[in-house]
């Protein structure tokens, strides 16, 4: 219990009544709080409180419970804007969905124009009449027409990829470059573009690179996982045969051609070939081998998704030797013979495979 404190003197006299000047003074001085504060009383905790008789217990109880009651609030406060910005942050990632989603971008669109410019120079051989007459001349706009026909091919490849894995569950694909045809934004341009790029031009063959962008878990049964590994080699096989139906109008059966956006034309669908054939093995790193995963398991796709581009280059390295490409290549033929009409295509093929390699 708080002991009681003595009562105070009522006497007037002891506090009204000054006995001197100097006593006056005195009680002046003392009366005043700030001649009674200590000196370090401004950087000192608890001010206001009674520093002669020592501290208070109740006074420190209080403080503490302040703090506490104060640090509980801040906290409270912290985890609500903390929920309040994680919202706001959901909410900016989280956008509408929208038909614009899939249309082609205007970098795809760009692509598309440049090609048909190439290909109407090429058709037209302008080179030639740039050059002054007599002067021999290297092609260098039929391999940008390859090169730019090339680009849209493998837009096409991932988008079948992207479109597929959309349809069979998983969404987070949706108004990304993949289903909005542009490459140049890919978040593995370096495997989706730039190697398929290099094998075109050192090999002569098409090869796209993993679908690794494809989030596999999403997907929920096998059949839809094969369904998006197989939508790749089956959009090159359409844009195969209908490059190879195009060469095969301009150019009736029975007749020949050397012209240079046919032969450019004509080797765009050998590379098309090329590539949905050589995917569909059941190799690490190429297509075929997640329709072998999906009967395997999640451990599979992982392998691929972490090494998938060192198994598509080793792929690549072994199709590069001469031994196995020159057999690669006349198999290639040897079904464009046996698929098509005119047996002059694929020596347009063979066309467009010098016209690309120039340096060769």
């Amino acid at each position: 219990m708080p002991t009681p404190e003595p009562p105070q003197s009522t006497d007037p006299d002891a506090v009204n009544v000054p006995d001197s000047e100097a006593d006056h003074g005195e009680r002046t001085r003392a009366a005043d709080p700030w001649t009674q504060m200590p000196d370090d009383a401004l950087n000192a905790s608890g001010v206001g409180a009674d520093r002669s008789d020592g501290p208070d217990e109740g006074s420190d109880e209080g403080s503490d419970d302040a703090s506490s009651a104060q640090g509980r609030e801040g906290a409270e406060e912290g985890a609500v804007k903390g929920v309040r910005g994680a919202r706001s942050e959901g909410a900016t990632t989280e956008r509408a969905e929208s038909w614009a989603d899939f249309l082609p971008s205007p970098v795809f669109l760009l692509v598309l124009g440049l090609a048909g410019f190439a290909g109407w120079l090429s058709w037209t051989h302008a080179e030639l009449d740039w050059a002054a007459e007599g002067t021999s001349v290297t092609p260098l706009i039929p391999p940008l027409l390859i090169l730019l026909g090339w680009i849209v091919s493998v837009a096409v490849h991932e988008f079948a990829h992207a479109l597929a894995a959309y349809l069979a569950g998983d969404r987070s694909l949706r108004g990304s470059a993949y289903l909005r045809f542009n490459p140049f934004a890919y978040r593995e341009a370096f495997g989706g573009l730039v190697l398929p790029v290099v094998y075109l031009g050192l090999g002569g063959f098409g090869l796209n690179g993993p679908p690794t962008y494809v989030d596999w878990e999403r997907v929920p049964s096998r059949g839809r996982r094969i369904m998006v590994a197989l939508a790749g080699p089956l959009a090159s096989l359409v844009l195969s045969a209908l490059l190879a139906l195009t060469v095969s109008l301009l150019v009736p059966v029975g007749q020949d051609t050397t012209n240079w956006a046919i032969s450019s034309i004509a080797f765009l669908s050998l590379a098309n070939l090329t590539s949905a054939v050589v995917n569909l093995l059941p190799v690490p790193g190429l297509d075929g081998y997640h329709v072998l995963a999906a009967f395997r398991g999640a451990r599979w796709t992982e392998f691929v998704r972490v090494n998938g581009l060192f198994c598509s280059i080793a792929v690549f390295a072994v199709l590069w030797l001469p031994v196995v490409r020159d057999v690669f290549e006349k198999s290639a033929y040897a079904l464009f013979d046996l698929l098509l009409p005119n047996p002059t295509i694929p020596g347009m093929m063979f066309h467009g495979k010098l016209l690309l390699q120039f340096w060769a």
